[in-house]
């Protein structure tokens, strides 16, 4: 007899983000699902000094709501798992009602640390049966800030519904190279040192928190897009550009490490865009260096390495396609989808 495979998953489902794209990928496999989308109960992108005081005052009737929304579709969809993707909002005690009916509850958790999404993660990551990680020291900071063994890493992957070639030229989004992410002091650094060494040459950025900006010759230069880019539009972006940083997140708190690879270095590539990666120590486990994809270290490299790609279009055309078949064939959702599930299949 087949294994019943129902999944309620909990988590957003916008278009590009990386939860719909994974809930997407276990349909596809084979998994029947039903869905709840935290952000149709609690307003997280208020746009108005108004809304955001008053979504404050609501915020907790909000995640009542939310939760019993949870509670209703275990009764009505009988899962076989409870599927969490990162899961801010769901409180401690809707965990345990599930498991009381003999549900197990598995969290996705894709970010750098644990200890900067709200008061809840704390409380209800020990109560999950299983913690799947996009992060490999992350099961060693569960483990020792939590005691949490239960842990899994799987790595990001791309989206083959939004993360895919483009062959439209678009003047807004055409750049010889551009970064699609958030703001961070690092970032800025690096952007600024490529501005200030390549004034000739356009850079674009899109992305939240670009605001935060105080390097005087970025905010001049015009390269900061002021909003971010997702969906479609984030795929265009990323084929209308001869270069994408490939840039990572640094050491945040109550993490062991900075990021060693993020949802952008599986994105850009799937997508047919020539990618420059930081160096890391894990980005080799994934694509070969100066074959499928470049990587620098440092403000001096990164500007060497931007000359250099820009001028070597061959050279860049040929490590990008070939960049791109090594993310087809090992770095879609739909494999981490099928990884999840052989994973569940272990330890549930």
């Amino acid at each position: 007899m087949p294994l019943d495979r129902r999944f309620l998953c909990i988590g957003p489902i916008w278009r590009g983000s990386n939860a719909g794209g994974i809930f997407r990928a276990l349909s596809r496999i084979g998994c029947h699902l039903s869905v709840i989308d935290e952000f149709y109960y609690i307003p997280l992108h208020n746009k108005s000094t108004k809304t955001l005081f008053l979504s404050k005052i609501f915020r907790n009737w909000f995640i009542q709501e939310f939760n019993t929304a949870i509670l209703d579709e275990i009764k009505k969809f009988r899962p076989s798992i409870l599927f969490v993707y990162k899961g801010a909002f769901i409180l401690p005690e809707t965990l345990r009602e599930i498991k009381k009916k003999g549900i197990p509850c598995v969290n996705f958790y894709p970010d750098v640390s644990f200890h900067t999404h709200g008061q809840y993660l704390l409380q209800t990551l020990p109560i999950y049966n299983h913690i799947f990680t996009t992060k490999t020291f992350g099961i060693f900071d569960l483990d020792h800030q939590l005691g949490i063994k239960n842990v899994s890493f799987v790595p990001h992957g791309f989206d083959p519904e939004i993360h895919k070639k483009i062959e439209i030229m678009d003047p807004v989004f055409k750049s010889d190279v551009s970064f699609i992410g958030t703001w961070s002091l690092q970032k800025e650094k690096l952007i600024a040192s490529l501005i200030r060494s390549l004034p000739d040459i356009i850079i674009k950025i899109w992305g939240s928190q670009w605001d935060r900006t105080t390097d005087e010759q970025l905010i001049s230069s015009n390269a900061i897009q002021r909003y971010p880019i997702t969906g479609d539009i984030y795929a265009l972006a990323i084929n209308n550009s001869r270069i994408n940083l490939g840039l990572v997140s640094e050491k945040v708190r109550g993490a062991s490490s900075g990021d060693k690879i993020t949802s952008r270095t599986f994105h850009i590539p799937g997508t047919n865009g020539f990618m420059l990666h930081e160096r890391t120590d894990e980005i080799s486990n994934y694509f070969v260096e100066g074959e499928e994809i470049a990587c620098f270290e440092g403000e001096d490299e990164l500007i060497e390495k931007v000359k250099y790609y820009l001028s070597e279009e061959t050279e860049r055309e040929s490590i990008k396609e070939r960049g791109y078949k090594r993310a087809l064939i090992e770095h879609s959702l739909d494999q981490r989808a099928q990884t999840i599930l052989n994973l569940l299949d272990e330890v549930l």
